[in-house]
Order: structure tokens, then C-alpha cells, then sequence
């Protein structure tokens, strides 16, 4: 209960800023790292270690911090060198302080399945000038370097709270199509968000049992041997999988996405008085009152919308764990909402 009470005390969702800058900023700063990387190897003509830099003439001669200020906020970089001071990077040019638009160029290059030419689009918008095939793909190794260093890095022992969501992403493959992705964002017993990773449904799991075990086996061997709570929003086999790897993990389900639910079995016509007759039932005192509430809003609705009163108890046992909490932590653990910020232009489920 402490740790949940020290994470509902910060900002408006009830979560504090997340450790070591933001989630786009880390991002951004990989991403950029690695393309600074990837510019110098390009300029030099061969990779960090590799023999031929050896007696060569022109080799690296370390690095330089720079700050530059990004859309997500100030960000401190590192600027590879060479000896001769002829490296002229473009990502980042010589006195550039101000860059805008990195965050569409990260999505860009972690994307699976961009083609070549998209590829170059994107960097071209940030470049401003005519990149060689060489250098994208040299760029484009380092990112993804960088990204699978991120999506392997240890995580916390114990998290009071992981939110899971599912968006769709368009991944090509031949062919361009629909792919499920999870997003996991953790928060610590210090009440601060840790983006714990990004996984795309493989071919053959989809957003089942063997999909979501996966994803939390994964999770847990990267270090996390406990989560008091995981709130999600009714995805398919999620509750069994996360009873199998922590099994006293307590599941909640997302509340707005269980109200959104219900309004696809109802009229347009009737959705704000059944959102009206619904408050009394989430919003109850205990789990005892909001039965009671429940059993009057299905003697109103039950013969006309079945399925509402069906995806309700179907839904119970998940729905319930947060009335135990006092109304400040229940408007943290509602929804998975804190998810929504990170991840811009994509489709939640």
C-alpha cells in the first residue's frame, strides 16, 4: 500500500516524471548517439575496433558532451571526434543547438520493416541534405544497436505498478499489415515511470496467452522478480499470464477501456445515461456497494443491452481490486492511461 501511495503523490496522472529524463528523450539520445556513431564510421571507412583503423592516418579521439534543446526538452549528447578535426556530422552540425522533429525520426528508424526509401525520407527531413544509401544503413545499424541495448537493460527488483497496453503498427513484411504491439511502463516503489519495453505480436502468439507470457517471462528474467499490481485492459490471456509469473500479482482492469466497452453494445442514443447509471457502480465505497449498484443498473438495462450486463460480470473479478484503495491511489490504478502520452499517433486497442 506504501508503495502505492508514494506513487500517487506528484503530477496530474498520479505518477512522478519518469527516472533519467522522459522516455522520448532517452530515446532520442540513443538514437542520435548511434547515428553520430554510424556518421563517423561512414567518414572514417570502418567501425569502431575494427583492424583498419590501426596506423590508418585518420582515427577516433574520443568524445565531447553537447547539449542540444529537442521538442522533448534540453538533452546532453555525446559527439564522436576524429583527430584531424575534419568529421563535419549533419545530424548534429558544428554550433547546432536546436533540432526539431527527432522524435518522428526515432520512431522512424526502431520501426520494423521501413524500407530504404522511407528511411532515407525521414532522415532527409532532419538532415536537409542528401544522405548517401551507405550512410543510412551504417546510421540505421547503430539505432538499432542502441534500441536492442535498451529493450535488454536490467530492470527493478519490484514495481508497485506495471500498466500494459496494446497498440496496432503497420510492419512490413513483403507486404505492409497490422501488428500488435505491447507497451509496458512500470512504476517504481519510489513512484517514478520506467518504460520497461516495446513487443510486437510474433506470427502464430498474436495477443494470447503464449504472446503475453512471453512478454512477461521476458520481464522477469530481465530482473523483475515481483509486481504488486498490473493494470490492463482486458487483453485476452494476460490475467492467466501474469498469474503464472508472479502469482500473487493482483490484475486490474482498465476501467475506461471497460466503460468504452460497454458502448459498443449500446445505442449511440443511450451512451450518456448508461455512462451516468455506471459512475455509482466504479465509483462505490467498497466492492459490497458497488453489487449493489451493479444489480440496480441491470434491472434497468439487462432486457434491453444483455451483452453490457454480461461484459460486467465477465469482467468482475478484475474490475474490483482497486475499490479496496482509497480514491486518491484508485484514480492512478483505474486506467492505463499513463500510457496514452508515449505513444503519439499510434492506435490503442
Amino acid at each position: 500500500m506504501a508503495w502505492l501511495e508514494r506513487g500517487a503523490t506528484a503530477d496530474r496522472s498520479g505518477i512522478r516524471h519518469a527516472r533519467h529524463g522522459s522516455p522520448p528523450e532517452l530515446e532520442w539520445k540513443g538514437a542520435v548517439d548511434g547515428a553520430l556513431e554510424g556518421e563517423l564510421d561512414d567518414h572514417l571507412g570502418y567501425g569502431k575496433h575494427e583492424p583498419e583503423g590501426r596506423d590508418g592516418g585518420n582515427s577516433r579521439n574520443g568524445r565531447r558532451a553537447k547539449t542540444v534543446l529537442t521538442d522533448t526538452g534540453s538533452v546532453e549528447i555525446s559527439v564522436p571526434r576524429d583527430r584531424d578535426s575534419s568529421f563535419e556530422p549533419k545530424i548534429v552540425a558544428k554550433r547546432q543547438r536546436r533540432l526539431t522533429g527527432v522524435d518522428e525520426m526515432v520512431i522512424s528508424l526502431s520501426a520494423k520493416g521501413l524500407t530504404h526509401g522511407e528511411i532515407a525520407a525521414h532522415l532527409a527531413e532532419v538532415y536537409g541534405a542528401e544522405v548517401s544509401k551507405q550512410t543510412i544503413t551504417t546510421i540505421t545499424d547503430r539505432v538499432m544497436e542502441g534500441m536492442a541495448e535498451w529493450q535488454s537493460r536490467p530492470l527493478d527488483a519490484v514495481y508497485a505498478v506495471v500498466f500494459i497496453d496494446a497498440i496496432n503498427v503497420k510492419i512490413r513484411e513483403g507486404q505492409v499489415a497490422n501488428r500488435p504491439a505491447c507497451l509496458a511502463l512500470g512504476v517504481t516503489v519510489d513512484g517514478e515511470r520506467d518504460v520497461l519495453g516495446l513487443w510486437a505480436g510474433e506470427h502464430g502468439d498474436g495477443e494470447g496467452a503464449k504472446f503475453w507470457l512471453r512478454v512477461l517471462s521476458e520481464i522477469k528474467n530481465r530482473g523483475t522478480r515481483d509486481v504488486l499490481m498490473v493494470v490492463c485492459d482486458g487483453l485476452k490471456g494476460l490475467p492467466d499470464a501474469v498469474n503464472a509469473v508472479w502469482d500473487e500479482t493482483i490484475v486490474q482492469t482498465c476501467i475506461v477501456h471497460l466503460l468504452r466497452n460497454s458502448f459498443k453494445y449500446a445505442s449511440r442514443r443511450d451512451w450518456g445515461v448508461i455512462a451516468k447509471d455506471l459512475g455509482p457502480v466504479y465509483n462505490a465505497a467498497s466492492e459490497a456497494e458497488a453489487l449493489d449498484r451493479f444489480a440496480e443498473f441491470s434491472g434497468k438495462w439487462e432486457k434491453r443491452y444483455p451483452a453490457i450486463i454480461r461484459l460486467w460480470e465477465n469482467a468482475w473479478a478484475e474490475f474490483v481490486p482497486f475499490l479496496a484503495f482509497d480514491r486518491e491511489i484508485r484514480t492512478v490504478i483505474c486506467t492505463t492511461n499513463a500510457i496514452v502520452p508515449l505513444m503519439p499517433g499510434c492506435a490503442a486497442r
